[in-house]
């Protein structure tokens, strides 16, 4: 760990390394809920096409769970249900 120098004042200085927030525990951070775990939430099936065009980029790919909060068990009924409806020509 980078030390810390001393001004003359009696103030110590942070290095650059300490001012990175990379460098620095998040403690802040907490987990946003599975928006298809949730009370209500819609059925993941390949007939409901409005839903998986949401979970799908422009490119036609499917977005990854960390960018849409998805858990893995949703995150793989949701690119089973989008292959299936590929296959189908329905996306």
């Amino acid at each position: 760990m980078p030390k810390r120098q001393r001004n003359s004042s009696g103030k110590s200085k942070q290095s650059n390394f300490a001012k990175l927030s990379i460098f620095q525990p998040n403690k802040y951070r907490f987990k946003k809920a599975c928006p298809l775990s949730i009370k209500g939430a819609p059925k993941i099936d390949y007939k409901n096409i409005k839903l998986l065009k949401k979970y799908i980029s422009e490119n036609g790919k499917i977005l990854p769970s960390r960018i849409t909060n998805v858990s893995q068990k949703k995150q793989r009924e949701l690119s089973l249900s989008i292959k299936r409806a590929r296959n189908l020509a329905l996306l």
